[in-house]
């Protein structure tokens, strides 16, 4: 299953700040996951064909072996950290399930 989140940084959140934790935190932490075959994190650069932003700034694709597992890996102290400092960085973010048809 892949997992979709799409998100904007909070209006205090710097995004170079946010963007070295990603990169030095988040990305190895959870693509060291079991549960995980891989996640990456985007940064949005605009609309195909149009001069507008995009709607959001970030993109994370979590694509997930295991929904059970990743239920227990997201469930340690070191996941739970991570979670609270990407909720310190992320404003509302979506997460969205899919599968392919």
């Amino acid at each position: 299953m892949l997992i979709v989140v799409l998100f904007n940084l909070k209006a205090d959140a710097a995004p170079d700040a946010y963007e070295n934790w990603a990169k030095s935190t988040d990305i190895p932490l959870v693509n060291a996951l079991g549960s995980v075959s891989s996640f990456s994190v985007l940064r949005t650069t605009g609309l195909l064909g149009s001069e507008d932003p995009a709607p959001y700034q970030y993109v994370e694709l979590l694509d997930v072996a295991d929904m059970d597992k990743l239920g227990e890996d997201v469930a340690t102290d070191t996941m739970q950290r991570v979670a609270a400092e990407f909720q310190g960085f992320a404003d509302n973010p979506q997460f969205m399930l899919t599968e392919s048809i």
